[in-house]
């Protein structure tokens, strides 16, 4: 029986060499960068291209699928079944206030710190490296494994759109793209966008608000530009908001034009929203005391008052929470306010089985009085996903890593969305361990080197065994 771990061991620096190549790689989806031949931009062809390549190094089958996504297999070409590990190579947006270069990984205290360390080349990698291991020990195979790697997972999945386009279903697969033990159930995701025209008929002028950089991520920065009558007295109302409301930071800064205010708040992962601290809704929560009018006023209004603070969308009136998959939860990613300009809010939702989510739009729709506006849904819709605890890939997962860590880990359902759920017999599988620190689309994202090569043996075995029955 192979010694897992001790095979990690032995590839660890190649493993973390490789690993930092891909870190560097500034893969961020960039429309405006995009083209026929790089299809959501420069950055993630550029990542999808070094994986293949390192792949191929390593003796894989690969294949590009037109720049948006491929693959790299091992296991009998013609085997009718397969086991898929489905990870993604694109990377949020770094943000602001890292301590050290976001693309340039960084190793400290037995830390790895870098955009993507956790979220998903450090768990991608440390699959590979599971699989590569199993590659090279000769071990005969009945199925087929394909290591599918994505480039648009943090936006539209339009690499797996064109992949499942043109390639079979798995039999099975997992994502490593979440937190042990295993993640049998995934929450729907939909996102919906208030549409409107910004217009202002106050007393105080809302110039412009902008905060938010992807409908899956809890804001960390938001500013204001107001113009005001009494700029002194608006500066003097701020301070005292701050000071009582030490979870969040800012700044103000007069201008010609108006005062420009700042607010930081703390940037995590839009599946999990009650962790975080808004910077736009906290902003408008400030403004909203104020006498605005047009639209601006609704546009505070809501921000601040109907959806700030409320992770449950308890205020909106769509609160749900089911026995198994938990509660619906709301966050309120990129928001955008420009005088008479068109205007925009995203509202991402995570919900369970038991909710219809075009109710979910209307609640929102109810709540907009006064606001002049449009309702309209974003992107994938995505319905929950839930794979029986007695299904070979459930069980066979959950020994695995039982049995390397010595733990009783059960089953989980997560709000968190993977490819997972691309597939009838999908799940996620790691790589976060609990008491882990998830640091996932946040600024100073982290992966401890020890997870990631326990992960990387767990990853070798659990292939291994779905690949040899």
């Amino acid at each position: 029986m192979m010694d897992w771990k001790a095979e990690i061991a032995k590839r660890q620096d190649d493993f973390l060499n490789d690993l930092q190549t891909m870190l560097r790689i500034e893969s961020v989806r960039d429309d405006a960068l995009a083209t026929k031949d790089a299809p959501v931009g420069p950055g993630p062809k550029a990542a999808l291209e070094k994986f293949l390549e390192i792949a191929a190094a390593a003796g894989f089958r690969t294949k590009n699928i037109d720049n948006i996504v491929g693959y790299a297999e091992i296991g009998p070409e013609d085997a009718e079944e397969s086991v898929a590990v489905l990870a993604h190579v694109d990377v949020m947006p770094a943000g602001e206030g890292w301590d050290t270069d976001p693309f340039e990984p960084v190793i400290k205290d037995g830390k790895l710190f870098a955009r993507g360390a956790s979220d998903d080349k450090g768990p991608g990698m440390a699959a590979f490296y599971g699989m590569k291991i199993l590659k090279d020990s000769g071990a005969p195979l009945k199925r087929r494994v394909r290591f599918i790697v994505g480039t648009d997972e943090e936006n539209d999945w339009k690499d797996m759109d064109r992949y499942f386009e043109v390639e079979p279903q798995p039999t099975m697969g997992f994502s490593p793209d979440a937190e042990f033990p295993v993640i049998n159930g995934e929450k729907g995701n939909v996102t919906y966008e208030v549409k409107f025209n910004a217009t202002n008929e106050g007393d105080f002028e809302l110039i412009k608000f902008e905060s938010g950089l992807r409908p899956n991520m809890v804001p960390g920065k938001a500013v204001a530009l107001v113009a005001a009558p009494d700029a002194s007295a608006l500066i003097d109302a701020f301070n005292k908001y701050l000071a009582a409301n030490p979870q969040v930071t800012g700044s103000v800064d007069p201008l010609p034009e108006g005062v420009e205010f700042t607010v930081n708040g703390k940037q995590v992962h839009g599946a999990s929203p009650e962790i975080g601290e808004n910077a736009g809704t906290y902003l408008a929560n400030f403004l909203d005391q104020f006498a605005f009018g047009g639209t601006a006023k609704g546009y505070i209004h809501f921000l601040g008052h109907a959806v700030h603070d409320d992770a449950l969308a308890t205020k909106l009136g769509i609160n749900f929470t089911d026995d198994i998959m938990g509660p619906l939860t709301m966050n309120i990613g990129i928001q955008r306010f420009e005088a008479d300009q068109p205007g925009f809010i995203n509202l991402n939702f995570r919900y369970p089985k038991g909710v219809d989510f075009e109710n979910i739009g209307r609640g929102i729709g109810e709540h907009l009085d006064n606001f002049d506006a449009e309702v309209e849904i974003q992107g994938h819709h995505m319905a929950p996903h839930f794979v029986p605890e007695d299904d070979e890939i459930v069980k066979t997962l959950i020994d695995v890593y039982n049995g390397q860590t010595g733990l009783d880990g059960k089953p989980e359902v997560v709000g968190g969305g993977t490819y997972g759920r691309l597939m009838d017999r999908g799940v996620a599988f790691g790589a976060l361990f609990p008491g882990d620190q998830d640091t996932m689309h946040q600024v100073n994202e982290f992966m401890t080197i020890e997870s990631l090569t326990k992960a990387a043996a767990i990853y070798g075995e659990a292939i291994e065994r779905l690949a040899t029955k």
